[in-house]
C-alpha cells in the first residue's frame, strides 16, 4: 500500500479498450517497483446516473469494503497524485490467462460466490465477465468498480447463479462485522471520505437487508439484471 501510495509513478502505456483513461503504469519507491493501473479523474468520461468525477473514489471504496470482508476480492487500491492529477492507483495483477472466462462465468466457483454477495454490498452496476483476474491459486480478483455505491439499487451483474439461495454461514458471519463496521467501525468513517452521506447509508442498508432476507438477491424488475455486453 505504502508503494502504491507514494512510489513514483511512470505511464507505460494505455488500456484503450477501457471506456475510461486508463493507465498501466510501474510505481517504484526505495527499491521496490511493481506494475499498476491509474485512472486519473480528469479521464472520466461524463455518466448520467453518476455525480461527475466520483469515479476513483468508488474504486477505492470498492476495495475499502473488499479488504473489510477478508475476501481478497478487490486488489491493493489508493487514491493519489499522479502525472495526470489525482486518481485512483491499483496493483496490476497478471491473470491466468488459460482460464475461459465464460466457463468461469457459469460455474459455482466458491469466490464467486463471495463476489456475488459482495457486489450486492457494493451495488455494483457493471460487473462483467471481464471484470474477472483469475488466479493460478483459484483465487479470483474483479476490478473495474466505478459505477458502485449508487443510492438507488443498480445492481448488474452476469452472477446470478446463486439468486435466491440462503446465503452461507460464512458470508453471514461477514455480513454482520460489515454491519457492525459500517455503523460505528473504520469502514463507515472511510467510506464518509469517499462518498456521500446517502450512498454509506444505502450501503449499510443494503448489508441488512441481505442479512434480512437470508438469502442471493434476485435481479430487479426494474433495472437491466446482465450489463451490456456481458464479457
Amino acid at each position: 500500500m505504502r508503494l502504491l501510495r507514494e512510489g513514483r509513478l511512470e505511464v507505460a502505456g494505455r488500456l484503450v479498450e477501457a471506456t475510461n483513461m486508463t493507465l498501466y503504469c510501474s510505481v517504484t519507491l526505495g527499491g521496490q517497483s511493481a506494475a499498476c493501473v491509474y485512472k486519473p479523474v480528469r479521464g472520466e468520461r461524463p455518466l448520467w446516473d453518476f455525480p461527475d468525477g466520483t469515479l476513483a473514489a468508488r474504486e477505492v471504496a470498492a476495495f475499502e469494503v473488499s479488504k473489510a470482508t477478508g475476501w481478497q476480492i478487490v486488489p491493493p487500491t489508493v487514491y493519489r497524485d499522479g502525472p495526470f492529477g489525482p486518481g485512483m492507483c491499483q496493483l496490476w495483477i497478471d491473470a491466468d490467462q488459460s482460464v475461459d472466462l465464460m466457463d468461469l462465468v457459469r460455474s459455482r466457483h466458491p469466490g464467486l460466490r463471495r463476489m456475488a454477495v459482495y457486489d450486492a454490498v457494493v451495488n455494483n452496476a457493471d460487473r462483467k465477465g471481464g471484470h474477472l483476474l483469475p488466479m493460478p491459486d483459484g483465487n479470483v480478483y474483479g476490478v473495474d468498480h466505478g459505477v458502485c455505491f449508487s443510492a438507488e439499487d443498480k445492481l448488474r451483474t452476469v452472477l446470478w447463479q446463486w439468486r435466491g439461495r440462503p446465503l452461507q454461514r460464512e458470508a453471514v458471519g461477514v455480513l454482520a462485522a460489515l454491519e457492525r463496521d459500517l455503523e460505528s467501525g473504520s469502514l463507515g468513517r472511510r467510506l464518509r471520505e469517499l462518498l456521500t452521506l446517502a450512498e454509506v447509508e444505502a450501503t449499510w442498508m443494503r448489508v441488512r437487508r441481505l442479512l434480512d432476507t437470508g438469502v442471493h438477491p434476485y435481479p430487479s424488475e426494474d433495472w437491466p439484471a446482465i450489463p451490456w455486453p456481458p464479457i
